[in-house]
């Protein structure tokens, strides 16, 4: 009779552990990578596990996909660091007392969109539900079936709406709505309207036998009105351009031009069209947006200094009518032949004609001429892999890098990375 095998032990989980230490994760990190390795019965997946961990954590990526305002990393690119440093968040340098964190941002933006006051919150919905919560929380708000859209992850404009204490009142229909349509719903002895709301179809199009009413000609039915134009346009002039508004911009609504129409308030993104950091913008009038600050969301839904700092930063640079200090209109504004000279100066891949999109929820259709390289086959994994990601699109079974999303200082790495393949 022979004696029974001894069972091999598992490996010590500190040991396992501090053998991942070049990864450069925090310990108890890599101490759960360990344990779920030795529990998986596979000591040796745990370095696999914890290089997982950590491209799983927010790093700079470069964005060949030839989308500006892609969601997934984080629509428009920011030029802003903040400072280790204090800052006067709250603070009257002036006169030592307290101030206000609106006083900065917010004032320059709603300079450079010609309102009288603005107040800046998370995002854009954010900017909705504090607009209706403060202006008119248990009563009714018009708007019309064509505009009742759902954006990004599930959230729709009825059930922002409800969240506000405001009640909705749909008018017109999906594809036509009439200035009729909301006078007989403001009229109605039945409803106590204190808010008529456009929301701009900035994500899709309703398109063929379509009406729908101008801001102008909402402007004289008496309660506030709200335009919702999303995509955050200060100005369709683009003063900021040397060569003015792009063709692509076509019929995109403006902050400036939709106050002057008519608007009440508007309210927009940060992200966007604006170039700057996620943020939702609320601009107009004085006593409205004061209004909406004294509501007791308002603290709830306020950004910090980071948000601030980099809208200030935004909001200066369009004061200097500088658009190549933003990043998206420097990337959106620049000339296809020197795309292509870029894509050539690459030295692999096949220089092609691609179109670039604006992305983010906005201009939904609108595709801007751009140059890129092509690889045969589909290399997004290896080039995802890669120490700094290089995002790429596979069309036509080929991948493609655009170079309009690619800044300059990193085509050298772009050419690394395709070559490595």
């Amino acid at each position: 009779m022979t004696d029974p095998v001894p069972s091999q032990r598992p490996p010590s989980v500190d040991k396992l552990a501090r053998s991942l230490g070049d990864i450069g994760l925090p310990h108890p990190m890599l101490v759960e990578a360990a344990r779920a390795a030795i529990t998986a019965g596979n000591a040796d997946s745990a370095r696999q596990i914890a290089e997982d961990m950590a491209r799983r954590l927010l790093r700079p990526v470069i964005n060949g996909t030839g989308t500006l305002l892609h969601t997934n990393l984080g629509r428009a690119p920011l030029a802003w660091e903040q400072p280790e440093s204090y800052s006067n968040l709250e603070l009257d340098l002036t006169t030592g007392e307290r101030g206000s964190r609106m006083a900065t941002a917010p004032a320059l933006l709603a300079r450079a969109c010609g309102a009288e006051a603005a107040i800046v919150v998370n995002n854009c919905a954010a900017a909705v539900l504090l607009v209706l919560a403060g202006l008119a929380e248990g009563r009714d708000v018009v708007v019309s079936r064509s505009e009742l859209v759902e954006i990004g992850g599930g959230f729709r404009v009825p059930e922002v709406m409800d969240r506000s204490g405001a009640r909705l009142i749909e008018v017109g229909t999906t594809n036509r709505t009439r200035r009729a349509d909301f006078a007989k719903a403001v009229d109605a002895p039945s409803n106590d309207v204190g808010v008529v709301l456009q929301v701009h179809q900035s994500n899709y199009k309703i398109v063929g036998f379509t009406e729908a009413p101008r801001t102008a000609e909402l402007a004289d039915l008496g309660p506030t009105l709200v335009a919702d134009i999303g995509s955050g346009l200060l100005d369709s002039r683009c003063p900021w351009l040397d060569g003015g508004p792009p063709g692509w911009l076509a019929d995109e609504p403006a902050a400036r031009q939709t106050l002057e129409a008519g608007a009440d308030l508007v309210t927009f993104s940060g992200d966007k069209l604006l170039g700057g950091p996620q943020a939702g913008i609320i601009a107009g009038d004085a006593d409205l947006v004061a209004a909406c600050a004294r509501h007791p969301l308002a603290r709830a839904l306020r950004p910090g200094s980071l948000v601030l700092g980099a809208l200030q930063a935004t909001a200066l640079a369009y004061l200097r009518n500088d658009g190549q200090a933003i990043p998206f209109w420097r990337m959106a504004s620049a000339p296809v032949l020197g795309l292509r000279s870029r894509a050539t100066a690459l030295g692999v891949g096949d220089v092609v004609d691609v179109m670039s999109t604006p992305g983010g929820g906005t201009l939904p259709g609108v595709e801007i001429a751009s140059a890129g390289v092509a690889l045969n086959g589909d290399r997004r994994t290896a080039l995802r892999q890669r120490e700094r990601p290089l995002i790429g699109r596979v069309i036509d079974g080929r991948t493609v890098i655009d170079m309009r999303t690619v800044h300059p200082d990193d085509d050298t790495e772009v050419a690394e990375a395709l070559a490595a393949l």
